[in-house]
């Protein structure tokens, strides 16, 4: 299939959330794999999207970082036109689900409104545009069950539900302006770089530092566990390759609980299974996701990770990299653990099952 305009030699990609976990390890991926391109980081630099997740490559020639608001529509355009970009891709978003719970109104402003001024930037300069979503759109799957593109989208929380909206909107520019859009639906990722807040790096610093793993509920909901760099070589198998108006879902085909995730993290790095504690579930929560992802498979795409090895293999990441985490962990996000697990360590849930 013939490369996508806008990404080949000579291609600028415009790469927002780029100092975000996924942004961060996607600009890795990139400058490593697809020489001849350039690309601009436009980032706001909140808590999660960090300088130091690409410390070590702001000297290149071919990276360059912008600092702002993706909703500030008058700095998008200037900066695309500045720096020449034909290609936008945008992994910027509000992204927890818990903080989704505690703040829905910033993750419509971020994931709604941004979105919609990025894609009225690309429409009025004519650039490719790829939306970075989740699977959490499709909401709870039933056993047994996996979603395919096609099927209605049934979000259960605000953050889902951001997303979901920003996919229709893109989708919508593909469709009333014959904007050149795709769209990925990842499943949860792990890897380097990603906030603590997430459930596989908070889980990893705490046996890190000797503290208890705040599982919440039984434990027994199930994600596709893929790794960042799969992730990363997904997304740029859509650029290269995908069709324009058309959504590929992403993940292994393989689901873990969440009880497996931690007793997987506990035993790379030789932590008490002890250290488990059932806390009261986050309201809403989706027991299952899963989808089905032969689209991008028909690209030329594969895992090179299952669940287990992804998660292994970020947990050992975490173990060799305090100098990344710990700040983060001493810092200000003491203030949202004792937010968010405080009460609920002290009050723990009732597993339906031992584990």
């Amino acid at each position: 299939m013939a490369e996508a305009a806008g990404t080949g030699a000579g291609a600028v990609l415009l790469v927002t959330g780029g100092c975000g976990f996924i942004g961060s390890n996607f600009v890795r991926w990139w400058l490593e794999n697809v020489p001849g391109t350039r690309v601009v980081v436009y980032d706001k630099l909140t808590y999660a999207g960090r300088r130091e997740n690409l410390a070590e490559l702001w000297d290149r020639p071919d990276l360059h970082l912008m600092v702002g608001d993706i909703a500030d529509l008058a700095r998008v355009r200037r900066t695309c036109l500045e720096e020449r970009v034909t290609t936008l891709v945008n992994f910027a978003a509000e992204s927890h689900v818990d903080q989704s719970i505690a703040a829905p109104l910033l993750f419509t402003d971020t994931n709604v409104r941004g979105t919609h001024a990025l894609l009225e930037v690309a429409r009025e300069l004519g650039l490719r545009f790829h939306q970075v979503s989740t699977d959490e759109v499709y909401g709870d799957v039933p056993a047994g069950e996996r979603r395919a593109e096609g099927d209605p989208l049934a979000p259960r929380s605000p953050y889902a539900a951001s997303k979901a909206a920003a996919d229709h909107l893109a989708l919508a520019y593909h469709a009333t302006y014959a904007l050149a859009v795709t769209v990925t639906r990842g499943s949860n990722t792990v890897g380097p770089y990603q906030y603590p807040e997430k459930v596989l790096p908070l889980f990893a610093t705490s046996v890190l530092r000797g503290e208890p793993l705040p599982l919440y509920g039984d434990g027994l909901q199930q994600r596709d566990y893929m790794h960042v760099r799969d992730h990363c070589a997904a997304i740029a198998a859509v650029l290269r390759s995908g069709q324009p108006g058309e959504v590929y879902n992403v993940g292994t085909g393989t689901e873990l609980t969440n009880l497996d995730l931690a007793c997987a993290v506990l035993d790379t790095l030789g932590g008490d299974r002890g250290l488990i504690r059932h806390v009261g579930d986050r309201p809403g929560h989706d027991r299952r996701y899963a989808v089905a992802t032969g689209k991008v498979r028909a690209l030329g795409w594969l895992c090179r990770f299952t669940p287990i090895q992804a998660v292994t293999e970020a947990a050992r990441w975490y173990a060799e990299n305090g100098w990344w985490w710990r700040p983060i962990r001493e810092g200000d996000f003491r203030e949202y653990y004792r937010r968010q697990y405080a009460e609920r360590l002290t009050q723990p849930g009732k597993p339906e099952g031992e584990p």
